[in-house]
C-alpha cells in the first residue's frame, strides 16, 4: 500500500487516511489555490508504528510518547519517506506538519495540538520529524483535548505533511470572519516579517487589519520585536529586530483579503488560514481550517441586517434542544403569535419571530429594535429577566443599519389591544385587586383545565396522539399565559410602592422573601422535608446508583419508597433543562432527586438553618420590610402609607405566581413527552427507530411521516444525536446574535482587570469559598458555600437550599435565580459576565447582592 500521496492526489473525502490538515491542503491544491508542493504520509504508516500502542490506563501520554519515540520505522515506510522528499528535489527545506484524524474539523479545530518542525533539511532529518510528528499525538495538551472534546483516543491516526518551505518577506494569519465579534467576511490579518511561526506561536505582537466589503477598516501597528527566519543548512533562528510602520502594504492587504475569500467560497464556510508572501510579492497558502468558534448563523433568514435573542439563555438552559424540543417550541410560538393576532398558517411552521441556531432557539427582534414602541418596551422587559441584554440593545438603537424604520404604530397598537384582550388583562388585574381568593382560586382553575387537555385515551393511535400533542401545544401558551396578569398586578404594586414611599426597588428585596404560591419554592421545601422524614441510613451508606436501583425496583425503605413516589407523583415531570420535551424527567431518571436526598441526609446542621425556619424567617422580615417602607410612605402622607400597605400584600401574594406558567408549560411538555415515546415504542415495532427515545430526534412532520412509511430514520437519528452531542459540548452561547455573525455584546468595553460586576438580585452580603458548578446533576454543595454556575432553572434550586450566596453569569433581577434566592434570602448577582471561568472552586469571595458586585481575593 502507496503510503506517500502527493497534494494532488488527496481530496477531501480521505480523512482517514491524510488527517484533516492534509486532507484541507490537497482539497486547495486541486482547487488551483497557491499551496506550496508537498506530500502526505498516510495513516498506513502510523498504524504500522502504533501498531501495539495502549491508549488506556495510567500516564498514557507519557508511555505513548515513548513507544512512538523508540519503535523502528518500517523499511519500506521510510524508503516511501526519503522517495517522496527527493521528489521535491536536491534537499530542499521543507515544513513537517502533523495531521490528525481528530483535527481541522468543522467543530474543533485541534490547532497547535500537535507538533510542526521547520526547515528541516535532508532525508534522514525528514525522517527523525516524522518520528517526533507521531509521538506529539501525544503530548499532555493534545490528549487532554481530545478528552475535551469526547473524542476516542483508539480512534485518532496521525498522516505527516512534508510541504516545501516559502522563503518569507512577511507570514501570518487570516481569519476570514472576525474570530473575536463574529462577523462573517470581516478579514482579520495578522502579520509579521519573517516565518508565520512567530504569530501563529504568540511570540510576536503582530501588525493587524481589518477588512470588510473590500475597504481596510482598522490597520494596527505591532511592536513586531521578532523574527523567526530559516538557517541555511536547516533550522530556525530567532532575532531580536525593531522594525517601524506596517510590514504589508494596502495593496498587499486586499490581495489577502480576495485570496480568503476564494478559500471561504470554496468550501462554504469561515476559515482559519496560515499565509506567506515571497520576496517576489507572491502570496502562498499554507494551511486551512474551519473557525470552530462561531456560532452558527440562524435559519430562516430574512432579508436585511437582523437581531436575534437567545431564548435558551433567557431560560436559563444552555445546552442544546432536542430536533422534538425545537418543534414543540415552533408549535408553542405559535399560539403565542395567535394571541395578538399573527398566527401562522401552519402552526408546525412556528411564528415567523422564532427561529433555530445551535440546535438553540431564537427570537427575531429587529421589528422591535426598528420602532419607537419596542425601543421603549425592550429595555424594560430585559431589564427584568436579561439585565446584561439592556445596554447590548441600546447600542444597537444607535447603529445606523437599525434605525427606525418609517411605519404606523396602528398594527402594535391593534396586536397588543387582542392580546390584552385575549389573555383578559383588565377583567383579571380587577379581579387581583379586588378579590385574592378568587384570584388564587383562577389559578387552581386554569390548572384543572390544563389537567384534563393533558388526559390521552390508553387506546389513542400513534397518529391521534400527534394530533393531541400539536392541538395541546398550539393551545397551551394562551392558556398559561393568563395567569401573568396575575403576577403583572402585584409586581406592578410593588413599583407602585417605591415610588408612592420613595424606597428605591432594589431597596425593597425583602419585601419578597419567602413569598407564597410559587411552585418551585413549594417543590423544594417539600423535597426538603421528604428528607427529614424518610429513612436515613440507605442514603448515607449507598451510592446513587444503587438508591436508583433499590427505589426502581421498590425494595427502598417503605417510607422511603412510598414518600419519593409521592413527591415525584407531583414533581417528576420537572428536571434539568426542562423546557426541552426531548429531556428525561426526574420520573423516569430520578437520580438527581435521590443525590440530592442524600447530599441532605449526610449534612449535620443547625436546626436554625434548615429552609422551613429560612422560610419563615424570611415571612417575618418581610413584613418587617413592609412595615418600613409604609413608613417611609406615611411620611409623604397618610393615605400613601395605606396605599403602599395594601399594594405589597397584595405584592406578596402574587408575586410567586411568577413561576407558575413554566410550571403548567413543563407539565404539558411532561405529558407530551410520555404520548410521544409511546409514539416512538410503535415506530420501533415498525422497525423505523431503534429506541422509543430516538422519535425525540425527529420533528412533529417527521414522526407522522414515519407512521405512514416504511423508510428507515435510524442514520437520520445517529447524524441528529452526533450533533447534539457536539452542541453540548459548546461553550459559549451568546444571548444576541446579528444575522451578519457579529455577537454585539463583544463589541463592549471590557471590565477593569479583576472587577466583577453585575445586576443586584438579592441583597445581602456574604464571604464565603466558592463553588463553580456547570451541571447541577450529582453536585454537591456544602451549607454557606456560594454558588457559581451559568444560569439556573427549577432543576438547581434544590442546591440553592444549602448555599450562601448566588452568582450566575445570565439573567435580571427577575429572572428564576434571582427570584429564588430573594425568596431563600441568600444574596445574589446575576449578569457576571464570565463568572464561571473568572471565579475558581475553592477561592474565598465576597459577593454584595445590594451593590451587584463579586470581589474576588486580591
Amino acid at each position: 500500500m502507496k503510503t506517500a500521496l502527493d497534494f494532488s492526489e488527496i481530496h477531501a473525502g480521505m480523512l482517514a487516511e491524510v488527517g484533516g490538515k492534509a486532507a484541507n491542503l490537497g482539497e486547495l491544491t486541486r482547487a488551483g489555490l497557491p499551496v506550496p508542493p508537498g506530500w502526505v504520509l498516510t495513516t498506513e504508516a502510523y498504524r504500522q508504528v502504533a501498531l501495539d500502542l495502549e491508549t488506556s490506563g495510567e500516564d498514557l501520554a507519557a508511555r505513548a510518547r515513548r513507544h512512538l519515540l523508540q519503535a523502528p520505522v518500517p523499511d519500506d515506510v521510510r524508503e516511501e519517506i526519503l522517495k517522496a522528499y527527493a521528489a521535491l528535489g536536491d534537499d530542499v527545506p521543507v515544513a513537517v506538519r502533523s495531521s490528525a484524524t481528530a483535527e481541522d474539523l468543522p467543530f474543533a479545530s485541534f490547532a497547535g495540538q500537535q507538533d510542526t518542525f521547520l526547515n528541516v533539511v535532508g532525508g534522514a532529518a525528514v525522517v527523525d520529524a516524522v518520528r517526533r510528528c507521531w509521538a506529539s499525538l501525544w503530548t499532555d495538551r493534545a490528549v487532554a483535548y481530545r478528552e475535551s472534546n469526547g473524542i476516542d483516543h483508539a480512534a485518532v491516526r496521525l498522516a505527516v505533511v512534508v510541504q516545501a518551505m516559502v522563503d518569507a518577506r512577511v507570514a501570518g494569519v487570516m481569519f476570514t470572519a472576525n474570530p473575536v465579534t463574529g462577523r462573517r467576511h470581516e478579514a482579520v490579518i495578522d502579520a509579521s516579517p519573517g516565518l508565520g511561526e512567530a504569530v501563529v506561536s504568540g511570540a510576536v505582537n503582530p501588525d493587524r487589519f481589518l477588512v470588510f466589503d473590500g475597504r481596510i477598516l482598522e490597520r494596527h501597528a505591532g511592536d513586531k520585536r521578532l523574527v523567526i527566519r530559516s538557517l541555511p543548512g536547516g533550522g530556525t533562528e530567532r532575532v531580536e529586530t525593531a522594525y517601524d510602520g506596517l510590514c504589508l502594504t494596502d495593496d498587499e492587504v486586499l490581495r489577502l483579503a480576495e485570496l480568503g475569500n476564494r478559500v471561504e467560497k470554496h468550501y462554504g464556510s469561515p476559515q482559519d488560514t496560515e499565509w506567506a508572501l515571497d520576496d517576489d510579492g507572491r502570496l502562498w497558502l499554507t494551511q486551512a481550517r474551519p473557525i470552530t468558534t462561531l456560532y452558527p448563523l440562524p435559519e430562516r433568514p430574512r432579508p436585511g441586517l437582523r437581531v436575534y435573542f437567545s431564548v435558551n439563555v433567557a431560560q436559563g438552559v444552555m445546552g442544546p434542544l432536542t430536533p422534538m424540543g425545537q418543534a414543540a417550541f415552533r408549535v408553542i410560538s405559535a399560539g403565542g403569535a395567535g394571541l395578538a393576532g399573527h398566527a401562522p398558517a401552519d402552526p408546525l411552521d412556528g411564528a415567523a419571530f422564532m427561529t433555530s441556531s445551535g440546535e438553540r432557539m431564537w427570537i427575531d427582534l429587529t421589528t422591535a429594535v426598528r420602532s419607537r414602541n419596542g425601543r421603549a418596551i425592550l429595555p424594560r422587559a430585559l431589564t427584568l429577566g436579561e439585565a446584561r441584554a439592556v445596554p447590548v440593545m441600546e447600542r444597537l438603537f444607535e447603529d445606523p443599519r437599525l434605525s427606525l424604520a418609517d411605519s404606523s404604530r396602528r398594527p402594535f397598537l391593534r396586536g397588543l389591544a387582542r392580546f390584552i384582550r385575549n389573555v383578559r388583562l383588565p377583567s383579571r388585574v380587577l379581579t387581583a385587586l379586588t378579590s385574592p381568593r378568587r384570584a388564587l382560586a383562577l389559578t387552581v382553575r386554569l390548572g384543572e383545565e390544563l389537567d384534563r387537555r393533558l388526559r390521552v385515551p390508553a387506546s389513542a393511535t400513534p397518529a391521534q396522539r400527534l394530533d393531541h400533542a400539536e392541538r395541546v401545544l398550539v393551545r397551551t401558551f394562551p392558556l398559561i399565559i393568563s395567569v401573568m396578569p396575575l403576577a403583572i398586578t402585584g409586581y406592578g404594586l410593588f413599583a407602585l410602592a417605591s415610588k408612592l414611599s420613595g424606597v428605591p426597588t432594589n431597596e425593597m428585596g425583602d419585601v419578597l422573601r419567602s413569598v407564597p404560591h410559587n411552585p418551585t419554592t413549594e417543590m423544594d421545601l417539600e423535597l426538603w422535608r421528604l428528607a427529614t422524614r424518610v429513612e436515613p441510613e440507605p442514603f448515607k451508606e449507598l451510592t446513587v446508583a444503587e438508591l436508583v436501583r433499590r427505589y426502581q425496583e421498590e425494595r427502598l425503605p417503605p417510607v422511603a419508597q412510598r414518600e419519593i413516589t409521592a413527591f415525584l407523583a407531583t414533581y417528576g415531570h420537572r428536571g434539568v433543562a426542562e423546557i426541552d420535551l426531548g429531556v428525561p424527567r426526574w420520573s423516569e431518571e430520578p437520580a438527581h432527586i435521590l443525590g440530592v436526598l442524600a447530599n441532605y441526609l449526610r449534612m449535620d446542621g443547625d436546626p436554625d438553618l434548615a429552609p422551613a425556619a429560612q422560610f419563615a424567617r424570611g415571612e417575618r422580615e418581610a413584613r418587617a420590610a413592609i412595615a418600613h417602607v409604609a413608613a417611609r410612605a406615611r411620611l409623604k402622607g397618610r393615605w400613601r402609607a395605606a396605599v403602599v400597605r395594601f399594594g405589597l400584600g397584595r405584592t406578596r401574594r402574587y408575586a410567586g405566581l411568577r413561576e407558575l406558567p413554566k410550571f403548567y408549560l413543563v407539565k404539558t411538555l411532561a405529558a407530551i413527552r410520555r404520548s410521544l415515546l409511546v409514539v416512538g415504542e410503535h415506530l420501533v415495532a415498525r422497525g423505523v427507530l431503534d429506541a422509543a427515545g430516538d422519535v425525540f430526534f425527529l420533528d412533529l412532520r417527521e414522526t407522522r411521516a414515519a407512521l405512514s412509511s416504511s423508510a428507515d430514520l435510524r442514520e437520520l437519528v445517529a447524524r441528529r444525536r452526533e450533533t447534539y452531542e457536539r452542541e453540548r459540548r459548546r461553550r459559549h452561547v451568546p444571548r444576541v446574535l446579528l444575522s451578519d455573525g457579529t455577537e454585539p455584546e463583544s463589541l463592549a468595553q471590557p471590565a477593569a482587570d479583576g472587577a466583577l460586576t453585575g445586576t443586584p438580585a438579592s441583597a445581602g452580603t456574604v464571604t464565603g469559598v466558592a463553588r463553580v458548578v456547570l451541571d447541577p446533576i450529582g453536585a454537591h454543595l456544602e451549607p454557606g458555600e456560594i454558588l457559581v454556575c451559568p444560569s439556573t432553572d427549577p432543576g438547581w434550586t434544590p442546591l440553592f437550599l444549602t448555599a450562601g450566596g448566588l452568582v450566575m453569569e445570565m439573567g435580571g433581577a427577575m429572572s428564576h435565580g434571582s427570584v429564588v434566592a430573594r425568596e431563600y434570602g441568600i444574596p445574589a448577582v446575576v449578569g457576571v459576565a464570565d463568572a464561571t471561568h473568572r471565579i475558581t472552586s475553592g477561592q474565598e469571595i465576597t459577593v454584595d447582592g445590594a451593590a451587584g458586585t463579586v470581589t474576588l481575593p486580591s
